[in-house]
């Protein structure tokens, strides 16, 4: 898939992607600072049904939440150092127990992160536009 989008149909490619890749566990999200990262996982998680108010987890490297009895982690690497860091700070262990995972910053630790995962790129197009490509 790829796509471009305004930011105000956010949520609706947030639906796209989940009916088309929502058998994926992980998914890892490439993008320079500032595309949306955070903001598109952040509106995928709440349609698939969190509740909870979704921020950033530069400094705690890892979110969790609950829907139903799924288990829903968002992670930010942009502060590990590498693959040993992430795998004593429990991320390893996390990738394999939650339902879904969604990773920033992959090119951190791309060791860890499972094969079948799906990857998603985010390219700035301009201020209120963005290109999604899904891989």
């Amino acid at each position: 898939m790829e796509k471009m989008y305004p930011i105000e149909q956010l949520p609706l490619i947030a639906k796209e992607l989940i009916d088309t890749y929502g058998s994926y566990p992980v998914w890892v999200f490439h993008a320079p600072m500032g595309a949306g990262k955070t903001t598109l996982i952040s509106t995928i998680s709440k349609a698939m049904g969190v509740k909870d108010t979704i921020s950033s987890p530069t400094f705690s490297l890892m979110n969790e939440y609950l829907v139903g009895t799924k288990t829903i982690v968002h992670m930010d690497w942009y502060r590990i150092e590498g693959e040993e860091e992430a795998t004593r700070s429990g991320l390893a262990a996390a990738i394999d127990e939650a339902d879904y995972c969604f990773i920033e910053w992959p090119e951190k630790a791309p060791g860890i992160i499972p094969e079948n995962a799906l990857h998603i790129t985010i390219e700035i197009i301009n201020p209120s536009t963005r290109k999604i490509i899904v891989q």
